[in-house]
């Protein structure tokens, strides 16, 4: 695989507009407007601009929460610091009058707040983003009672009697979202399947490799399990997740083991289930785009030109590759477009016969306009062959039969692209055996084809035809291929 391809799956994302609505109504984000609203000048904060405690019950009051809510403070403390940080209320700190040193801070709406009306759809994004972040890193965040725990002397934390490690936290946080991400984009994904708790944790803690988990490893799975059951009941909030948490029938009590997975798969749920929503999957791609990952979605090629079109595409899914392909079309016309695909198939590379793939599944798209694009490549040793095809399958009249050289130069490069494609698949194998069956004496002149992965094709139908003595003849056209430099 070239380097400059993707690593991951390219994602389906819902439109700007759409996500954007989607971020305006979540829970947390509409907290933390409410309460930018209602700030002002007679709003008190701490030294690091945390709502004051005195302030605390009437924000909880103004959110919703009764007065006996021992949640509402909590939630009002949290809605605050996401309107700080996401730019919706603005603190600045003036010195006391006739007293340099004492600073006195002083509230107002901040100009981010205007944009979640006036803005836009990429504004709104942004502005949630940076709510994403502040709610990442309070998931990253032991609980508060622990934390007080782990107080030394003089007020610092003591991180070692914590067991707490801030980056190792956080990345570990990073790492399940990529999981979880990789498992919703993947092309035999489910469509909107949440995935089990269990499952998600042992793709962080169990090694790809390992036959039965031992003991010491199922717990530590357990442990990752239900660190994300709290982390999760944070990030539902923001609009990340959907989350049914760990049924708390199953916690353990105090002293005692955690109970047992369930084999029963209609017990998996009560172990709690998390999916990312469409704005979810958004925020987690827009963090890996950050951390310098290549995170490709649909759509992002439909500007640039057929050569990145057929070079980007050639590792999609072919669901993906095709969606992406209408994109492009839908911004060319027919003709221009199938030229433009047809100049940048050529080639005589490794990555080529996949590229022409590409083309050929692209103008399988194209209407009947394009068909003198396809006349005009019909000499052409390498798309001759692909244009007969396109032609006859479009009803074109006057179609020339093909040479025997071009019908084994294309078979070759047909099974050469599905190589780069498939690797060894059952598909493939069902093409080489047609192969051989068809066309008698096929090895004798497959040998001489002038093609960059002869030799390369007859060894991988040497490994995939289940008849021995047809697989031989393969392999020894392959050594005949490799020694006339083919």
């Amino acid at each position: 695989m070239s380097p400059e391809r993707p690593t991951l799956p390219p994602v389906r994302l819902n439109s700007e507009a759409e996500l954007a609505r989607d971020a305006l109504a979540v829970p947390l984000l509409a907290r933390a407007v409410r309460l930018a609203r209602w700030a002002g000048p007679d709003t008190r904060v701490g030294a690091g601009g945390e709502l004051a405690d005195e302030q605390l019950p009437e924000a909880a009051a103004l959110l919703g929460y009764a007065a006996d809510d021992e949640d509402g403070p909590g939630y009002a403390s949290e809605a605050w610091r996401v309107a700080v940080d996401a730019g919706l209320v603005e603190i600045t700190e003036e010195a006391a009058e006739g007293d340099e040193e004492e600073a006195e801070a002083t509230v107002t709406q901040g100009e981010e707040l205007a944009l979640l009306t006036a803005g836009s759809p990429q504004d709104v994004l942004g502005i949630w983003l940076t709510a994403l972040d502040t709610v990442l890193a309070d998931a990253a965040v032991p609980d508060l009672d622990d934390l007080v725990g782990a107080l030394e002397e003089g007020g610092e934390i003591d991180l070692d009697s914590l067991g707490w490690d801030p980056e190792a936290e956080a990345e570990f946080l990073e790492g399940v979202l990529g999981n979880l991400y990789l498992l919703t984009v993947a092309e035999d994904a489910p469509a909107d399947a949440p995935v089990p708790l269990p499952a998600l944790a042992a793709s962080m803690i169990v090694p790809d490799d390992m036959g039965e988990p031992s003991d010491d490893v199922l717990e530590q799975v357990s442990d990752a399990m239900m660190r994300l059951d709290d982390q999760f009941r944070l990030l539902e909030p923001v609009g990340l997740v959907e989350f049914t948490p760990v049924d708390e029938a199953l916690m353990a009590e105090a002293g005692e083991e955690p109970a047992e997975l369930s084999p029963d798969e209609e017990d998996i749920s009560r172990y709690g289930m998390v999916r990312l929503t469409p704005l979810g999957l958004y925020g987690v791609r827009s963090r890996m785009l950050d951390a310098g990952i290549d995170a490709p979605a649909v759509g992002d090629l439909a500007d640039k030109g057929a050569d990145v079109l057929l070079a980007a595409t050639a590792d999609f899914p072919e669901a993906a590759a095709r969606a992406e392909t209408e994109l492009w079309l839908r911004r060319h016309q027919p003709l221009p477009a199938a030229r433009e695909l047809l100049a940048a198939a050529r080639g005589g590379d490794e990555d080529a016969p996949l590229r022409r793939l590409r083309c050929q599944q692209a103008l399988s798209l194209v209407g009947g306009e394009a068909e003198p694009a396809l006349r005009e490549i019909l000499d052409d040793p390498e798309l001759g062959g692909l244009a007969r095809v396109w032609l006859t399958e479009h009803g074109a009249a006057d179609v020339p039969p093909p040479s025997e050289a071009m019908v084994y130069w294309l078979t070759i490069d047909t099974v050469a692209a599905q190589l780069a494609a498939e690797g060894n698949s059952e598909e493939l194998q069902g093409l080489v055996e047609g192969l051989a069956q068809q066309h008698g004496g096929f090895f004798d002149t497959a040998w001489r084809v002038d093609h960059p992965a002869t030799a390369d094709v007859l060894e991988a139908m040497g490994r995939l035809h289940p008849d021995k003595k047809v697989a031989k003849e393969a392999r020894k056209a392959a050594f005949k291929a490799r020694s006339a430099g083919r």
